[in-house]
């Protein structure tokens, strides 16, 4: 099998450091929830030969890719005054300025004597005419679309003082139908921006619920290929995978359980998973090590524990259960100790996930008929914020800087219940579907790529 991920042997150069600014320099202020999005010039990088016109084609992913954001808007190449000739030149700032171009991105791209490309890119502020951020790269030119979206990443993480997320993938479910009529649910994966679809598991059984590793190089998922729901462990490098249980004991765990083992999350370290295991009357949240492959557990009550998430230290995980009588949240030490209830409104709380900052959970909320999606502070404290409402709401996802949530909606359509992936940001705004062709639920959002 083809790697997933190509190792990327790309290096960065500062050009040209950020100087001091007498005045501020130029800045998203993100704190202020829905904003004008900044306005941002980017012609299309020059072509120094033989680059087959990856010049224009980078320049178009990464304005996408700030575009996608919500934070940024680009300014239309047909209101150009200046054309970049040189990248070694300083613009003419005030041509940029009368457009109404607070930051002028501009790049080049080169193919050396090695065949590999040398992309570079500085990024002006036009007010105060000053370099905010100068990088290059060198990569294999099949690479280019990846540095693209670093490109777009390092210009992002300059004018809003977050770490970008666009050099990501995102693994979720494609919902289709087969020649004889049957429902098909396959892994797939994609970039973050749609491009580079593929499938990684095929149709002779369902998968679900898939999760990243903190590696991005494993994922678990849900799968009914031995007749009951059964967790696996996919290596995306190899190809290999393995059920975590399976039954005469042959799973990663060596024990055979009662029943179903759900949807299972990677720890901060990638050293364990926490998942849901029915063992006789119901489930409950174990905790399995992948070294010693070792099963430890971690509730045991007579109400169903599902759904565990980790914090992104370590140190304690949420997840819903039914013991006081309809889903809540709920969160407790790694070890299993000190379980407090962090969700107290009414109606459902399902499918609960950290933020990769550490301060909030989202979840999905059920009530009166109706879906929600929200974000409650990791402590219960404070009111639940509402992101989205609809007619069906589930399996939400956190961008790795935590700015951007993905999550699955269904609609109704003339054959029931459409699904598609839509995100939408932490104030919110900028509600967006994903572009997969077909049906899509489950989405799981990786690390930024190493």
């Amino acid at each position: 099998m083809t790697p997933l991920f190509h190792r990327f042997l790309a290096f960065l150069i500062v050009l040209v450091p950020a100087s001091a600014f007498a005045q501020e320099p130029l800045q998203v202020d993100i704190s202020r929830g829905h904003l004008d999005p900044m306005p941002i010039a980017i012609p299309a990088f020059i072509d120094e030969g033989g680059t087959d016109g990856r010049g224009a084609d980078i320049a178009g992913v990464v304005a996408g890719d700030l575009e996608s954001s919500g934070l940024f808007t680009t300014v239309d190449p047909a209101a150009f005054i200046e054309e970049i000739e040189d990248f070694n030149l300083r613009p003419r700032f005030q041509d940029w300025r009368v457009i109404n171009a607070d930051a002028l991105l501009i790049g080049q791209v080169t193919r050396q004597g090695d065949g590999r490309l040398l992309v570079g890119f500085r990024l002006w502020d036009t007010r105060l005419q000053e370099q905010l951020v100068g990088l290059q790269f060198v990569t294999s030119p099949e690479n280019w679309r990846r540095v693209a979206h670093r490109v777009a990443d390092a210009v992002y993480e300059r004018l809003t003082g977050e770490s970008g997320y666009f050099d990501t993938r995102i693994v979720y479910v494609s919902e289709s139908i087969g020649p004889q009529g049957e429902p098909l649910r396959r892994l797939a994966y994609m970039d973050q921006d749609g491009a580079n679809p593929s499938f990684l598991t095929n149709r002779s059984y369902w998968a679900l619920l898939p999760n990243y590793s903190p590696s991005a190089q494993q994922i678990t998922y849900v799968s009914f290929l031995d007749g009951q729901a059964t967790t696996y462990v996919y290596d995306l490098e190899s190809g290999r995978q393995e059920a975590l249980f399976a039954s005469g004991g042959t799973g990663l765990a060596r024990i055979d359980p009662d029943g179903q083992s759900l949807s299972a999350r990677f720890s901060p370290d990638g050293e364990q998973l926490a998942v849901s295991i029915e063992l006789q009357a119901g489930h409950d949240i174990h905790l399995f090590d992948l070294r010693s492959r070792s099963l430890r557990r971690l509730t045991q009550h007579p109400a169903d524990d599902v759904e565990p998430s980790f914090a992104p230290d370590g140190e304690h995980i949420v997840f819903s259960s039914s013991r006081s009588g309809g889903s809540q949240l709920y969160v407790m030490d790694a070890n299993g100790g000190n379980v407090s209830r962090i969700s107290f409104g009414e109606g459902r709380y399902t499918a609960p996930v950290w933020s990769p900052r550490g301060d909030l959970i989202a979840f999905v909320k059920q009530h009166n008929g109706q879906f929600s999606l929200g974000v409650v502070a990791s402590d219960g404290s404070g009111e639940e914020r509402i992101l989205y409402r609809g007619y069906y709401v589930d399996t939400p996802a956190w961008s790795p800087n935590g700015r951007v949530i993905l999550f699955t909606r269904g609609e109704r359509g003339r054959e029931g219940t459409e699904y598609e992936i839509w995100s939408v940001d932490l104030a919110g705004f900028n509600l967006r579907r994903m572009p997969i062709n077909g049906q899509s639920s489950d989405p799981a959002w990786s690390p930024l790529i190493e």
